[in-house]
């Protein structure tokens, strides 16, 4: 009994992941494209996509897939990333691997960047010619993606690549890029060209490219304003894809202490790129915060990480009008937690005392809710000119933040509270016109200071402490 109700449970959970990981079924063809800019260049390609059933030149699914551009490593072939594929395309990604620069004596990098480049623009054509199985199902989001030297090539091509009309290339990620310096081109040179959200993984037993030589020197050349670097401890060069021969035989005469199946370091990559891959491709902001949460907590990797983060939202007062701190491509306002109908700019006439916020969109799609805001319109109605009258410096600050008001006030009562609200300290004062409050005992973060009078006037300011 107790063994068929583990059974069942196992068969149960089966199912789930099944149904949350494996939503498609991977459809494939081949096709070569004709570059007429390269003398006619043939570029015989593979390609795999979400479909209802699989096999070859079965229909896509329905929807629009993002696509991922993937390079294939040194003297290795296309299906030693069968690992790759039968991970992302059941998860509504399609994936374009060119077979191109595959000779061990006359392997030419750049031109292999370049047919990465013309593969983001050809796979769109796809989408909107009737005769292919991509036809209606390709979107407009792009990644580049390689291993080893298709890595170090995909920063050839987004060195000039990163928009191209509707086409966009959201982000670019290296498994162990190789820097590639074949004529007279560099994979780390072109990188600082790189301005898209970028991805660096590195195996830290990497003996084939060492990480020091290729991978930190692209990732540090970045100039994208989010980019991570995330090393595979006990991992190696050619874990990334399947059993290699090539790559295998490479890494056995190179590569010590791996200490890692590769199984193990399938799983790791895994974990990291597909919430990487939502966020990007599928602006799935959610997964952004819990890739960040992953590097935080994860003891398989070590990481570095420069990312700018997009900014909480102060609300601000002059005169009645609330205006956004920060700049972004949208703006939706709320009273007491509800919106607001038609409050879509960045400043707001309140005509209702409550508590405010204020939702900015960022470029990258991701919304930031913004601290709450007290307003009263009665207090406004009675003094005005309060708030007017006080100039609060510095903000932020790091020590000592001052409060000068321009006349004097009684009976004023000051309330610093942390951004959840929470009361942190109170003082009060008789009578006076400055104010020196010391925060150098307070974490940094987001505080809220309120000045109120006898009337119940008040004025309140958003500090940050640094």
């Amino acid at each position: 009994m107790q063994l068929n109700f583990k059974l069942n449970l196992l068969f149960i959970f089966s199912i789930l992941c099944f149904t949350t990981f494996a939503q498609y079924q991977i459809g494939h063809y081949t096709k070569t494209f004709i570059d007429p800019d390269r003398g006619n260049r043939a570029i015989e390609t593979e390609i795999y996509y979400p479909a209802n059933a699989q096999g070859n030149n079965t229909p896509i699914a329905s929807g629009d897939f993002p696509v991922i551009v993937f390079g294939h490593g040194f003297v290795m072939v296309w299906d030693a990333y069968e690992n790759l594929w039968e991970e992302f395309v059941p998860r509504g990604y399609i994936m374009a691997f060119p077979k191109t620069e595959g000779n061990l004596f006359s392997t030419d990098h750049q031109q292999f960047g370049w047919d990465l480049q013309f593969l983001v623009l050809k796979i769109q054509d796809e989408g909107n010619n009737s005769s292919s199985a991509l036809f209606n199902g390709v979107n407009n989001n792009t990644a580049l993606m390689g291993h080893s030297m298709g890595g170090g090539a995909s920063f050839l091509a987004a060195d000039s690549l990163c928009t191209n009309g509707n086409i966009q290339l959201k982000t670019i990620v290296g498994l162990a890029p190789a820097e590639s310096t074949s004529n007279g081109v560099s994979s780390i040179n072109s990188a600082v060209n790189v301005t898209i959200p970028s991805l660096v993984f590195s195996g830290s037993q990497d003996g084939v490219t060492p990480p020091i030589d290729h991978h930190l020197p692209i990732y540090n050349s970045l100039s994208s304003d989010c980019k991570t670097f995330i090393s595979v401890t006990g991992g190696g060069h050619c874990y990334f894809a399947n059993p290699n021969f090539n790559c295998d035989f490479g890494e056995s005469t190179s590569s010590t202490g791996i200490s890692i199946s590769r199984a193990q370091q399938h799983a790791v990559t895994f974990d990291f790129l597909n919430l990487w891959l939502d966020y990007t491709l599928k602006d799935d902001c959610d997964s952004f915060s819990t890739f960040q949460d992953s590097l935080a907590q994860s003891s398989r990797i070590t990481n570095n990480q420069n990312c700018v983060q997009n900014p909480i939202p102060i609300i601000n007062e002059n005169a009645g009008m609330l205006t956004c701190s920060v700049s972004g491509i949208g703006y939706q306002w709320f009273l007491n937690n509800s919106p607001i109908a038609g409050a879509n700019s960045i400043n707001y006439s309140p005509t209702t005392s409550g508590n405010y916020t204020v939702e900015v969109t960022f470029n990258d799609g991701c919304p930031t809710l913004s601290l709450e805001y007290i307003f009263s319109l009665t207090s406004i109605n009675n003094n005005t000119n309060f708030k007017q009258e006080i100039h609060l410096y510095p903000n932020p600050t790091s020590n000592t933040i001052h409060l000068q008001i321009e006349r004097l006030y009684n009976n004023i009562t000051l309330k610093l509270k942390d951004c959840n609200g929470r009361l942190i300290s109170t003082k009060n004062y008789s009578s006076l016109n400055h104010i020196s409050f010391n925060m150098s005992g307070f974490y940094q973060g987001f505080y809220i200071l309120e000045l109120t009078n006898s009337k119940a006037s008040f004025a309140r300011f958003s500090v940050i402490k640094k």
